[in-house]
């Protein structure tokens, strides 16, 4: 039977899912908030007698694995606030306290390997953008700002905020003080929040919330939020943040020459409105930074490293510009279609090309909302360095929110070299609709300008996605013209004319419901052609999924390939293999399963193999595993191996990377990353001892060092202590 026959068939079987009516349950759960005139200790026993007098939200309803269906266990949540902060006092019934699993201690911990409650604050009301706060039955934190219900989650926002956990008989209790300095609100005398909570119980790996949610959506879907309401005269404070660091840094090269320094600069943040804040930075330093992990790349186009650096993820939704739905299906191995172009990549201002840290001499950034609009203004100063010349950076965007979920906006980008007549500067505007719950459509337009460009400037796309309970339907239509050249983004192919697409449909067997969660079979298909539409690539993907009640996790399928060669390509640079001009086909079966990552002991392991480039063959593994001993300490490895025979030359690459951390508390950690990359013959360590000394405010000590794989000489090292205080109010 022909693979498509086959997979249609399993698309259209028909599956059973409850419903429910999830606008009217949302306008249904509401929750008011009682202030209080006596002091709060925040030390986890909601032993104060406000508490008894404050409504309680309960009744959580799952979304997974029964869908509609009361949560197993009890929780109640109660909110109380004061001049200052916003209380929540959170009471998690557990017929098995023993049995509750603890993911970790360290700040961001991973919600997803234990259990959790979650708080979503929507301050504005405008059912879209909000904050999030999580806390484990150990204290640990985890906090982020998401934008557009999720199209950006930024974690690695950092707030001022405290919590502090009780084991009691029946399950645990936590206490949680924000104070109000921490977050964005209106102005008004009477505020209306949108709220909701989350409780995982990973033994059972069960998902409930208050206001109810379809599966298919986690809590950070805000637009079906319940309300919080009642409170009055709170304001959000000055908002004012001084942040002054020293850092103090002791390096060595390869020839032995050591290079002692020591700098010192600040970060000063104020709110210029309850809505609008105005951030400076003088001398700015990243040498805490974890380092990025190591890619091989046996692709024609540049590898994409995400931003970690804290000055430029804060309020960095502002800055995302429209490329429509980006990632692979939920809960899948992660096929992503390519990053066409990102408008704006921040990781092209303080670091080279390689990576390399690039001194920034200062800059400001302007951002939040002014009624209806959100406004983002960056300007970045860059200094020289070696080859890199000095550089001025500078960012504008403003977005139009409307009806319901839908904005429309513009943006710019603007790098001008210092003492040079060289400048590339990108105009753009884009839309995002959302009609109902399901539907969303994407388009953007932008142009480039730069003295070297004589052909295209335009990148322009335009994408629908469709996405319920059981299908999940996308198309996509994207153009980007050969001198669309933009030095403040990311666009690893340029020229191109690109259709994709990804079919798939969930299917829940009632019949055994007891052993999977999801089956899920999903086909893809892009065709890449160049400027004038002559085929370039073509990529035709079937997967199929299936999750199973347990947590495990297994993927097989067949990728299909063809790429068509105007030019040699170095697959291997360092022994200078070449993929001559031509057309080629490869086709790769794979096979990927991972146990479930909530366990003590959790495994991974990808497979794949299959003809390329024509006459040759590939077959890559990539194992990974991680022990958790307890919530104190956890380690994990992966390792993946490239086996590639080509009429060319026959080649093996290594990618190692070993991950340890140890948390002595919820504010002592000590992290270290050691990687082994065969293609680059280096050996790299990183160690990080992070104190929490007051509320953001931090000592860092780092350790990092390269070595040469092949005689094990040293490359580089750098020890660096660095010290932050927060002055805030």
């Amino acid at each position: 039977m022909p693979r498509f026959a086959l997979l249609t068939i399993l698309i259209l079987i028909p599956t059973l899912h409850a419903e429910i009516d999830y606008e009217a349950a949302r306008k249904e759960r509401r929750l008011a908030a009682v202030r209080t005139s006596e002091p709060i200790t925040v030390d986890g026993r909601l032993d104060e007698p406000a508490w008894g007098k404050a409504p309680v939200a309960s009744e959580f309803i799952q979304n997974e694995p029964s869908e509609d269906q009361p949560a197993s266990e009890g929780t109640e949540v109660r909110v109380l606030y004061d001049r200052q902060n916003l209380y929540f006092g959170i009471y998690v019934r557990d017929s098995q306290p023993g049995g509750r699993i603890i993911g970790g201690l360290q700040k961001d911990f991973n919600r997803s390997s234990g259990d959790a409650v979650q708080i979503l604050l929507d301050t504005f009301h405008d059912q879209r953008n909000g904050y999030q706060f999580a806390i484990n039955p150990a204290g640990a934190k985890w906090d982020a700002q998401i934008t557009n219900e999720g199209r950006e989650t930024n974690d690695n926002w950092d707030a001022l905020w405290t919590v502090r956990t009780q084991a009691v008989e029946d399950g645990w209790t936590g206490e949680i003080a924000i104070p109000f300095r921490t977050l964005k609100f209106p102005s008004a005398a009477v505020q209306t929040w949108g709220i909701n909570f989350h409780r995982s119980v990973r033994r059972r790996n069960e998902d409930s919330y208050w206001s109810p949610l379809p599966r298919i959506y986690d809590v950070d879907r805000v637009s079906l939020a319940g309300t919080l309401e009642g409170l009055e005269e709170v304001r959000p404070g000055a908002n004012i943040r001084i942040k002054p660091y020293v850092v103090g840094s002791l390096g060595e090269s390869s020839d032995g020459d050591r290079d002692l320094t020591g700098d010192l600069g600040v970060d000063f943040k104020f709110g210029l409105t309850s809505a609008l804040t105005w951030d400076f930075t003088y001398n700015t330093d990243f040498s805490q930074v974890e380092a990025d992990n190591q890619q091989i790349n046996l692709t024609r186009f540049s590898l994409f490293f995400p931003e970690k650096r804290e000055f430029f993820l804060e309020n960095s939704g502002i800055f995302q510009f429209s490329g429509g739905s980006e990632t692979g299906p939920a809960g899948t191995s992660g096929r992503t279609p390519p990053r066409d172009m990102i408008f704006f990549h921040s990781r092209r201002i303080g670091l080279s090309d390689g990576g390399a840290p690039i001194p920034i001499l200062g800059g400001t950034r302007l951002t939040g909302r002014a009624g209806p609009f959100e406004v983002g203004v960056l300007n970045i100063h860059q200094r020289q360095q070696g080859t890199a010349p000095a550089t001025n950076f500078t960012v504008a965007r403003l977005r139009r929110n409307f009806a319901g979920n839908s904005d429309v906006g513009v943006m710019m980008t603007n790098k001008e070299l210092v003492d040079s007549t060289h400048y590339n500067r990108v105009i753009g505007a884009d839309a995002n609709l959302r009609f109902g719950q399901a539907l969303s459509a994407y388009t953007y337009l932008a142009r480039t300008f730069s003295p070297s460009a004589t052909r295209g400037q335009l990148a322009l796309r335009g994408a629908l996605h469709y996405f319920d309970n059981a299908w999940d339907l996308r198309g996509s239509y994207t153009d980007i013209q050969e001198d669309y050249i933009n030095e403040m983004g990311f666009v690893p192919r340029q020229g191109i004319r690109k259709f994709s697409s990804i079919y798939g449909r969930a299917l829940r067997p009632q019949k055994y419901r007891g052993m999977f969660r999801r089956l899920f079979p999903h086909f893809s298909v892009d065709y890449i052609g160049d400027a004038k539409g002559k085929l370039d690539t073509r990529s035709v993907e079937y997967h199929f999924v299936i999750d199973f009640q347990n947590g495990n996790f297994f993927e097989t399928g067949l990728n299909r390939s063809l790429e068509r060669l105007d030019e040699p390509f170095a697959i291997n640079r360092r022994l200078n293999i070449m993929i001559p001009p031509g057309t080629y086909r490869h086709e790769q079966p794979f096979f990927w399963f991972r146990t479930d990552a909530s366990r003590r002991l959790t495994a991974s392991l990808r497979y794949e193999f299959g003809p390329y480039y024509n006459e040759g063959y590939k077959h890559t593994y990539t194992l990974s595993g991680t022990y958790r001993l307890n919530y104190h300490f956890n380690t994990s490895v992966s390792y993946t191996h490239n086996n590639i025979r080509l009429p060319q030359g026959d080649f093996k690459t290594n990618l190692l990377n070993m991950n340890l951390d140890y948390a002595f508390s919820t504010t002592m950690f000590l992290n270290a990353l050691v990687q082994y990359n065969n293609n680059s013959q280096e050996w790299s360590s990183n160690v990080r001892f992070n104190l929490i000394h007051r509320p953001l405010s931090d000592l860092f000590v780092v350790y990092n060092e390269r070595r040469d794989s092949v005689s094990g000489n040293l490359i580089d090292r750098a020890f660096v202590t660095k010290i932050t205080y927060m002055f805030a109010r």
